[in-house]
């Protein structure tokens, strides 16, 4: 008797399931994608199309946005991946319905919806209070560096950019003046330059058109063959015309001048004064984007700020150029505003934050409106206090810090923010922008925050992941 194995005929021509539903099972991530987007309010995005219906159909906004959300859940976010995700496999097929958007037509719809893409924040927000997920009774902000799409090396100063562009325009200068010489370049042709001789070629042109026009009037023949042959001939000489054309526009242009007679400057004006140079650099790709101390030295990108919960359900995302010192009283007060967008009347009790937010005039706007701020003033460690850190607010917070209550209320600061950075960054791969542009990364990081909601709202509400 031999071996018994499962027959593995990939000749085998099989019945596809006549449903999509059976293709994927109930409780598979992308069903949950696209039922959690039909519980949402897209009149935003329904609202850039024509209500009567004229024009090219375009694919469904909401199909769209099902697509978007499951490729961020799942760490995919080229448009070209997702395109090619569409066709190889299922659960993308589920969402799109067996189409194939194009990456064009994807990238598009994350330009042409950037405000509604970052409004979709507190949509997802509002699912997850509904869920039970949002409880602020403590919360916590830390902020994270992530490389925006650009190279650092494409950083200039106002010096460089006023060098570079005046190299580039003594080359221009410089083939020009190999090319026309002393001439400016837009003179006319020696056989033009005289008045007499170029009112006499005028007319000799003009002689020579209607001499060409009379010769094409010919009678349109009655019987079909022969205006056949007619529009045939007539086609051929608007051919020889063309070409003619095309010759002559190619001979003005070797000489340095268009075919319409319009000029070209030869040169630069002399004695370009440049305005008062700007401090700073700015970068050449993405203009928006600084360099921001990270982990391990300097990047180029932006600082993504995040408020989450004890649940690690991100409640306020984002995206600044500046240091963490200023973004205390913001990100809370952004925080507070995103809790009553989304119908949550709670209020935060306590804020926890690193020794990096430490600032007096934030720390109390937040304890005037009653809530707790626990924040060291310096690094947790034995040593001395960092100068101009000593006074009333900073023996207080370390008397704070140093009780039981206190101590254990920070020691869930780590583990409230740090492992939902580490999720995004290294689980979904989301450690660099796509895109450019202070708003348009803004939105890709309100994105991204917005589905790790949704995952953890998938999986509070499986129970099979539960």
């Amino acid at each position: 008797m031999g071996q018994n194995f499962i027959a593995c005929d990939r000749e085998q021509e099989l019945l596809l399931p006549p449903s999509l539903r059976e293709w994927l099972p109930e409780g598979h991530l992308a069903w949950f994608v696209i039922d959690a987007v039909e519980a949402m309010n897209l009149d935003a995005f329904f609202s850039s199309y024509r209500a009567d219906g004229h024009g090219r159909a375009a694919l469904d906004p909401s199909m769209m946005l099902a697509l978007l959300l499951y490729a961020y859940s799942t760490g995919q976010r080229s448009s070209r991946v997702i395109e090619r995700r569409c066709s190889d496999d299922v659960a993308f097929r589920v969402i799109a319905a067996n189409q194939t958007p194009d990456h064009a037509t994807i990238a598009r719809f994350r330009v042409r919806h950037e405000q509604a893409l970052s409004e979709l924040f507190g949509e997802v927000l509002a699912l997850c209070a509904k869920a039970g997920l949002v409880s602020v009774g403590v919360i916590a902000l830390d902020g994270t560096k992530l490389h925006a799409n650009a190279s650092d090396r494409a950083n200039r100063d106002y010096q460089r950019i006023a060098e570079e562009i005046l190299a580039e325009a003594d080359q221009v200068d410089a083939e020009e003046d190999a090319l026309f010489g002393e001439r400016r370049g837009d003179e006319l042709p020696a056989e033009l330059s005289n008045s007499t001789d170029r009112r006499q070629r005028l007319r000799d042109a003009r002689h020579a058109l209607e001499a060409e026009r009379a010769a094409r009037q010919r009678p349109v023949p009655g019987d079909r063959q022969g205006r056949l042959l007619l529009a045939r001939d007539r086609l051929a000489e608007d051919h020889a015309l063309e070409s003619r054309v095309i010759e002559e526009h190619n001979a003005y242009r070797a000489r340095g001048v268009a075919r319409d007679g319009s000029r070209r400057m030869s040169r630069a004006p002399a004695q370009l004064e440049p305005p008062p140079a700007p401090t700073g650099q700015a970068n050449t790709t993405d203009p928006d984007s600084r360099k921001v101390k990270a982990t391990r030295g300097y990047l180029q990108g932006y600082n993504a700020q995040a408020v989450t919960t004890e649940q690690q359900i991100v409640i306020a995302a984002e995206l600044t150029v500046e240091t963490d010192v200023a973004q205390l009283a913001p990100m809370i007060g952004q925080a507070r505003r995103e809790l009553t967008a989304a119908g949550i009347e709670q209020t935060p009790g306590t804020v926890l934050a690193d020794a990096g937010y430490w600032n007096a005039a934030h720390i109390k706007a937040i304890a005037a409106d009653g809530c707790q701020v626990l924040l060291p003033p310096d690094a947790l460690k034995a040593g001395k206090p960092r100068p101009g850190r000593i006074g009333g607010l900073y023996t207080a917070m370390r008397e704070a810090l140093s009780t039981d209550t206190g101590a254990s209320l920070y020691g869930q600061r780590q583990w409230m923010v740090e492992p939902v950075f580490a999720d995004i960054k290294f689980n979904r791969r989301a450690d660099r922008f796509q895109r450019r542009g202070r708003a348009a990364c803004r939105s890709e990081w309100r994105v991204i925050t917005a589905t790790h909601n949704l995952l953890k709202l998938y999986r509070h509400t499986t129970p099979a992941l539960a």
